[in-house]
């Protein structure tokens, strides 16, 4: 069944910009995902030393930056425990935006993305304040709205270290005129805490739950969870296997009740994270070749769709784009 665009306005959400052909995290990344096709370039932020956020996966840059390898920063590796987990490498906290300005982004998923691993050190690690530049830029250049999608990563984490992140995150958003009922271009806000999007209602802006998978998540995927998380947040962004899980034989099931249910509540659903390639799909959609090579990746989003999905979390926004017009173009 086909759908009318005005009826089922999908929302392309590039995640980590157009991760799929550029480093992550990258301005020219979020710039592709753009161009591509994307609604919303979406972003992790950390905190630095001084406090200024930059966008990176993780606190720890050593797998995403070319830290390991300058020797002026041996010393910066250390160890460090956040959200109960113990991890060793090198962590934004430790160096100042000056520093981390001399850093270069690389590859993240080496085995499979060989050709974003030829871009290593390319490209600078980009601020916040770089990324609303960029949206603004783009929005004029392209003649739609793109706007931005920041997460904040681990913020109970960051308060324990002194360097709350949402404090500095809304006094952005709110000097760039990013708040309120109406922003200059689109802001969705993101967290996998409740506490912390809690701290950002004062933005106006939509909110979004995060759910993963674990056991404690489950609680939040029922009616009675999602009318609580109703009570802090527009929509939900659950890891995709929540709204349609992969069969024993390698497939795609039957999907959830969630996106009914969270529709119910009042919430949009944004699940995460598509990909096009072999190592990502499940295993019915592989095509014969290599991990890095495309998939059936355009059943995987029309699945999605045929659910009743809201947007999509996507490292390929070209791709995520071309199934959404098919999609959407009524059957003559």
């Amino acid at each position: 069944m086909r759908r009318n665009k005005k009826e089922l306005p999908i929302k392309i959400i590039s995640h980590r910009g157009a991760s799929g052909h550029r480093p992550e995290h990258t301005l020219a990344s979020y710039e592709l995902g753009a161009r591509h096709g994307g609604d919303f370039i979406e972003m992790d932020l950390v905190a630095t030393k001084d406090g200024k956020l930059i966008c990176r996966h993780e606190q720890e840059i050593g797998h995403t930056t070319d830290v390991a390898e300058r020797p002026e920063f041996a010393d910066r590796r250390t160890r460090r425990t956040i959200d109960g987990h113990e991890v060793e490498g090198f962590f934004a906290q430790d160096f100042t935006l000056a520093e981390i300005k001399t850093l270069r982004a690389v590859e993240r998923l080496q085995d499979v993305r060989g050709m974003n691993a030829m871009m290593d050190g390319s490209y600078e690690i980009p601020t916040l304040d770089e990324v609303i530049e960029l949206a603004f830029a783009l929005t004029g250049e392209l003649g739609r709205p793109i706007g931005i999608y920041p997460e904040t990563k681990h913020p109970a984490y960051h308060v324990s270290q002194g360097l709350e992140l949402e404090p500095t995150l809304i006094a952005t958003l709110r000097e760039a005129g990013l708040t309120g009922p109406e922003p200059r271009v689109p802001v969705f806000l993101q967290s996998f805490e409740a506490e912390s999007l809690r701290k950002l209602a004062e933005t106006e802006l939509p909110l979004v739950y995060l759910m993963g998978t674990e056991e404690h998540w489950l609680h939040y995927t029922t009616p009675d969870g999602l009318a609580e998380v109703a009570s802090f947040a527009h929509a939900i962004g659950p890891d995709k296997s929540l709204v349609i899980p992969t069969t024993e034989d390698g497939g795609l099931g039957e999907p959830t009740d969630l996106v009914a249910n969270a529709h119910e509540a009042g919430l949009l659903v944004h699940p995460y994270t598509f990909r096009s390639e072999n190592h990502f799909l499940p295993e019915q959609l592989r095509s014969d070749g290599e991990p890095g090579d495309y998939g059936g990746f355009a059943a995987e989003y029309e699945a999605f769709f045929e659910a009743g999905v809201d947007g999509v979390f996507t490292d390929f926004s070209r791709h995520a784009f071309l199934v959404r017009e098919h999609f959407l173009t009524p059957e003559g």
